[in-house]
């Protein structure tokens, strides 16, 4: 059987996965629809300028800019062999989504490199999270603005975890974390441009959560994340590239990029702890964050 050209382009326009293709100096050619939906630009917005221009701009779990050095796509273009990774793409909406890229050559009829086409994959849990809105919709257990669990709801949810731990002792953390001078933005931007940060910040902790995680929000620009299952190394680990994904990530507002960062405080509950005892130790931990120059996570 042999395909004609319009269905090779019906079959990569309705891709689950999102694809693009760039000429040598990286400059975008084609942008299917499931690029669309997985970042948040249209074709008609990306089509002709750089994939570095304010698009995706890869980081990995480092926070390391791809974009400025180590891109796949520049390196299979230069040397002509596919490549694989990881790595976290800049949604429109201002948060940092996880990927699975896939990269390789692209050639004309004499097998001449032209060009680069990239294939991403969504590997957030993004369906999880979607079940978990409608469910706290229905139990008027969400905040409106972010899309996360409200306090009611996470004061529930600890309870429910530390009651789990007390009978099984399935370890669990907290991570307490808030906007580093976030009346600044407020203030110098407006409220609108306030909420925009409040739900970018909001969506990477969603688009970055393990299913059984559960991030809320405390009040103001307070988070509170549940991390079950996790020692000491591990809850920072991941802290940490929380920290990172919102400190490489923005918003654009009137053409300027704008960044925030977040301070973090950790705690692993421990057998001597109490609820109040526990958020009170990563709130406490979260202060000395902010003491130590802020952007930072401590740690007990």
């Amino acid at each position: 059987m042999k395909l004609e050209k319009d269905s090779y382009e019906n079959i990569i326009e309705n891709l689950h996965d999102g694809l693009y293709c760039v000429d040598r100096d990286k400059v975008i050619t084609y942008w299917n629809n499931a690029a669309e939906q997985i970042s948040g630009f249209t074709a008609d917005e990306v089509v002709g300028k750089s994939c570095s221009d304010n698009i995706l701009t890869h980081v990995d779990s480092d926070g390391n800019n791809l974009c400025a050095r180590m891109c796949p796509i520049d390196a299979t273009i230069a040397d002509g062999k596919p490549r694989e990774a990881e790595v976290y793409i800049h949604n429109k909406n201002g948060h940092r989504i996880p990927v699975s890229i896939r990269v390789s050559k692209l050639t004309d009829k004499d097998g001449n490199i032209i060009g680069g086409i990239e294939l991403f994959s969504d590997i957030s849990y993004q369906a999880a999270n979607e079940l978990r809105v409608i469910e706290l919709e229905k139990l008027a257990l969400l905040d409106n603005l972010t899309q996360l669990a409200n306090r009611n709801y996470i004061e529930r949810e600890v309870q429910s975890i530390f009651e789990e731990y007390k009978r099984f002792n399935v370890q669990f953390g907290i991570l307490f974390m808030d906007i580093d001078h976030f009346k600044n933005v407020n203030d110098n931007y407006g409220h609108d441009v306030g909420d925009d940060v409040l739900k970018f910040v909001a969506s990477t902790f969603t688009t970055n959560a393990r299913p059984f995680d559960c991030y809320g929000r405390w009040g103001g620009d307070e988070f509170i994340g549940i991390i079950r299952n996790i020692d000491v190394k591990d809850l920072k680990i991941l802290g940490d590239r929380l920290r990172l994904m919102i400190e490489n990530s923005y918003i654009i507002h009137e053409n300027e990029k704008l960044y925030v960062t977040i301070s973090v405080g950790a705690s692993i509950v421990n057998e001597n702890d109490t609820i109040d005892s526990l958020i009170k130790r990563a709130d406490t931990l979260l202060y000395k964050s902010k003491e130590s120059g802020r952007n930072n996570l401590t740690i007990d």
